[in-house]
């Protein structure tokens, strides 16, 4: 058997990928996703619960972590359910990443109350969490056993979300990411059942997020809409998804980072999440999630937090093949004028996605990474990308490993200080060039 030099080897692989990746859009693209009923504005969450008891549900369980339960923002949520008159049973153990024991006690209780419907009230973890409870619950399964597309043969029961981050877009997606402590990895579980049947977007619930919360889940946000944008998947309806969720970032995540308690800036911000999962959710995603789950499983890295450091890196891998569509961003971000050359604006945005991490605080340094991990970890992005993701260029492990390579702790530290550095020398100034109008998305 011969051999094909790794250049050569590469190019096939690519192409061969890129070809079966296109023949399953086609197909995927003909697949019915419901959207959620949005409730919008100020007291969403109240007019929910209203809805939810209208519906006349048995007993209804409540999905949240402890810090949603203890700050209170579930109340307006139960308040309205009791006034209509729907019991409720809560489930407030959800952790970070939805580990697959604690999901599992959930369905534990949730058949044990003979419950008939669920809500999830908090950031991914509860609402992704909350989704698996559902479809186990529902099918007699583990939830290890339901990872991958459509593992469950009965519809799970009516489920409900009340984000209160402004990041991961689950409200609306068909996935759950969860996670297995036992073997270190993330699990995807999709369904197109899976999809919320209302969702609340309550800007009040939004207002006390600690900054580094809301610069990681806007971020995580821009991200969807990035890749959505980029890969081969997207489409008219995808695109001004991706766009407009793109835009608002970047009129209103520093703003809501600054000032997190108006009001303004934390609806934009939750429309602008629920923009860009409606847009992955039909789209997909790229290789800045694929190396985001490896190292969020590996050294439980927030995903938003690892999706924004490797963001502007995995572009730049990118290179050429997305110049026109970067281009096309920077426009909406305010970061380049129309009819400006796209390798030009294409630079300009990944300069803004930089300069918005930096006013954001977000490190350049990826938290735990080790130079003796990158390898494994690369392959495992690789294979991941290669077998779920529509990206624009498939890339090799090799460039991958160059890219976790820019985010070690040893590389990144040193070029974060010379920034910040140079950054307190200089006078306040906008990061980026917003033409008048530029980032509204509405």
């Amino acid at each position: 058997m011969i051999e094909m030099p790794g250049v050569v080897a590469d190019v096939v692989r690519s192409v061969g990928l890129s070809t079966a990746m296109k023949a399953a859009g086609v197909v995927t693209g003909l697949i019915p996703i419901p959207q959620p009923v949005l409730l919008v504005g100020p007291g969403a969450s109240a007019r929910l619960g209203e809805a939810v008891a209208g519906f006349r549900h048995r007993r209804v369980m409540v999905v949240t972590d402890a810090a949603v339960a203890v700050r209170g923002l579930a109340k307006p949520f139960l308040r309205a359910l009791a006034r209509g008159g729907t019991e409720h049973v809560l489930f407030d153990a959800v952790t970070a990443d939805a580990p697959i024991p604690v999901i599992e006690r959930g369905v534990a209780l949730f058949r044990k109350r003979a419950c008939d419907a669920i809500v999830a009230i908090g950031g991914g973890s509860p609402m992704d969490a909350a989704k698996v409870i559902a479809y186990a619950a529902a099918n007699g399964k583990s939830p290890a056993a339901l990872a991958g597309y459509f593992k469950g043969l009965r519809s799970p029961c009516p489920i409900y979300a009340v984000p209160t981050t402004a990041g991961t877009g689950s409200e609306v997606t068909v996935a759950a990411v969860i996670s297995d402590p036992e073997r270190g990895k993330k699990l995807v579980v999709a369904d197109t059942r899976l999809v919320p049947a209302m969702a609340a977007l309550d800007p009040e619930l939004h207002a006390g997020l600690p900054p580094d919360v809301t610069a990681a889940t806007g971020m995580d946000a821009l991200t969807h809409a990035v890749e959505a944008f980029l890969g081969q998947w997207a489409s008219e309806a995808t695109d001004r998804l991706a766009l407009a969720a793109t835009g608002l970032v970047f009129a209103h995540l520093r703003t809501a980072q600054r000032s997190p308690r108006s009001l303004a800036a934390r609806e934009h911000m939750a429309l602008a999440a629920t923009w860009a999962g409606l847009a992955f959710t039909r789209a997909n995603v790229g290789y800045v999630h694929a190396l985001a789950h490896q190292v969020g499983a590996r050294y439980h890295v927030p995903h938003g937090l690892a999706n924004a450091i490797l963001l502007p890196h995995v572009l730049r891998a990118l290179g050429p093949a997305v110049s026109k569509r970067l281009a096309i961003l920077a426009v909406r971000a305010g970061a380049a004028a129309e009819g400006e050359r796209p390798a030009t604006a294409a630079r300009r945005f990944i300069e803004a996605v930089e300069a918005l991490n930096r006013d954001l605080a977000i490190p350049t340094a990826m938290p735990g990474l080790r130079e003796e991990d990158i390898p494994a970890l690369a392959k495992a992005a690789c294979h991941e990308a290669d077998t779920s993701y529509p990206v624009p260029k498939y890339l090799s492990p090799a460039e991958c490993e160059a890219i976790l390579r820019h985010v070690l702790p040893a590389r990144a530290g040193p070029a974060r200080k010379r920034r910040t550095a140079a950054a307190s020398h200089r006078e306040a100034r906008p990061a980026t060039r917003r033409r008048p109008g530029a980032g509204s998305g509405r």
